[in-house]
This record gives C-alpha cells, structure tokens and sequence, in this order.
C-alpha cells in the first residue's frame, strides 16, 4: 500500500493518531499521570517490557518490509565488507598493512556498486538489485557511495552499537533503517537477494559469510550468486580444503561460491551463474536421520 494510498483511506473508526492526540489534551489528574492510563501502543515503557519482546520483533520485520515494499524494491544485491576497509585517501592513517593494501578493495567495491545500480536504473527503473549495505563505514560505504554515485538508490541496515554510529552519508534517506535484533537485520539482507557479495572483513563479514552460506547449503535459501571478493585474502583467513579434507562440508558445498577479484569478474558471474538457482532439496554428504 502506497503512502498516498494509506492518507486517503476511509474507513467508520476512529484513527490510532487522533486518540494520541487527544490523550495528550486530557486533564492533568492523577489518574491521568499513571502509567496504566497511557495508551498501550504509544507507551514506550511497556513496549519495551521483556514480555512485549515477541512484538519488538515483529514490528521490527514489519517495519522495513513495509516500506520496501511501498518503495518498490523488489530484490537487492547484498554487500558486506569490513567496516575498517579505508578509503584510498585515508590508506596511509591505516592501523596495519593489510588494511592500507585492503584500500584497493574500497575502490572496486564503489565500482561494483555503480555497475549494478546503473544496470538496475537501465534494466528496472530501479526496482531490482537494488544494492544494500550495513549503513556504516568502510566497505559498506564504498557499496552505498557507489550506488550514489550511478544516481540511485541503496539500502543501509544499521544496528545500535555502544560505540557506533550514524548511518554513512550516502544511503538513500528513506531506505536507511535501524534495528535492535541482529537476528531480523540479517533476515532483511538475505529476504531480497538476487546475489550476495561478501569483501574482507572481521568477524562481523564472517558471521554474515558464514550464516549466509549455510542457508544455502541446507536448502533454505536458493543458491543465487555468492561472490567473495579478494581471492588471497579468503584462501589465507579461512583453509577451505581443510574443510573439506576433514569432512565436515561436502565436496559441493565449495562450488556454491566463487572467487572474484574485481567487479566486472562479479558481474560477469551474475550474468550466468553456475548452479541453478533453486533451493537444495537434500545436502550432498550428509548423513540422513
């Protein structure tokens, strides 16, 4: 339902807003001032109780559902990415060498994000592959700074942190959201991607990498295309054939990624995935109960 559409909507009752309004108008008494005459949804003392938990929940898939839907964002490419990946102008204030030579993929994440958004505004009018980010610094400001600078759209999913943080400059204002839950922030990555691109990072970029992963290889997400960037970064953090060799993955679960170093390498694989893009119905290697 368009915002418009929700303004002009008639119907016998009185709206939720009008009562808010008129509750704040009430006398001042004593029965008045108790927190037990306030209205339930405009109490934020009791929506915050650990009883309404399952409603913070809700209303936080609710919420960014909503208004995606009502501004027409029908799938996105996701990107995670280390938050302390610097810009190439900032390389020399970084705190190790990997992260100044890490630079390099700020810069091609910035290129990657224009290519998709600018093929999105040509093939879609914008509606699809639309790029989302976590809203913060470093790669994920490369992929909204991107999308920036092709003229469209991106999404940011910010989460509070004791120590962060406002959203980077370049997510688009009205797809800028914030969240409580990590759990429903990375359902909204994941419920609307048409690929999944994931830069160096820390533990943040391998929770999501990993996670990610696993819902593909169990079959509870299609295998869209899952593209790592950084071809010896990815071999010298995690020893996949180690994985394999142990056997705790299976032989085919290395094939529900790529390696890419660059963004037309990227590209080319969204363009003609491998794998098709159906969910797993069994998992290869795995012992059945």
């Amino acid at each position: 339902m368009s915002a418009s559409s929700r303004e002009t909507r008639n119907h016998p009752m009185r709206d939720a807003r009008e009562d808010i309004e008129t509750a704040h108008e009430l006398p001042d008494t004593p029965q008045t001032r108790s927190p037990a005459y306030r209205l339930a949804f405009a109490d934020d003392d009791f929506l915050c109780r650990d009883e309404l938990r399952p409603v913070r929940l809700q209303l936080e898939l609710l919420k960014p559902t909503l208004l995606m839907d009502e501004a027409a964002v029908e799938s996105t490419v996701v990107m995670f990415g280390g938050a302390r990946i610097p810009r190439p102008a900032d390389r020399d204030e970084a705190r190790t060498e990997t992260l100044r030579a890490l630079a390099d993929q700020y810069e091609e994440a910035r290129r990657f994000a224009r290519v998709v958004t600018e093929r999105s505004m040509a093939r879609s009018e914008g509606r699809e592959d639309v790029i989302v980010t976590g809203g913060g610094p470093g790669i994920m400001e490369a992929g909204n700074r991107g999308a920036a600078d092709a003229g469209g759209r991106s999404i940011g999913l910010n989460i509070v942190l004791p120590h962060e943080q406002a959203p980077n400059e370049f997510v688009t204002p009205d797809l800028s959201f914030n969240f409580h839950y990590f759990a429903i922030r990375k359902m909204h990555f994941l419920m609307r991607a048409s690929a999944v691109c994931v830069f160096p990072g820390g533990f943040g970029t391998l929770d999501e990498l990993f996670e990610a992963l696993t819902l593909i290889q169990t079959g509870r997400m299609e295998r869209v295309p899952f593209l790592l960037f950084g071809t010896e970064f990815w071999h010298r953090i995690v020893n996949w054939d180690a994985l394999r060799e142990a056997g705790t993955i299976g032989e085919d679960d290395l094939e529900l990624f790529r390696f890419v170093d660059t963004a037309d390498e990227a590209l080319g694989f969204m363009d003609d995935w491998p794998l098709p893009r159906t969910r797993r119905a069994h998992i290869p290697g795995r012992v059945e109960a």
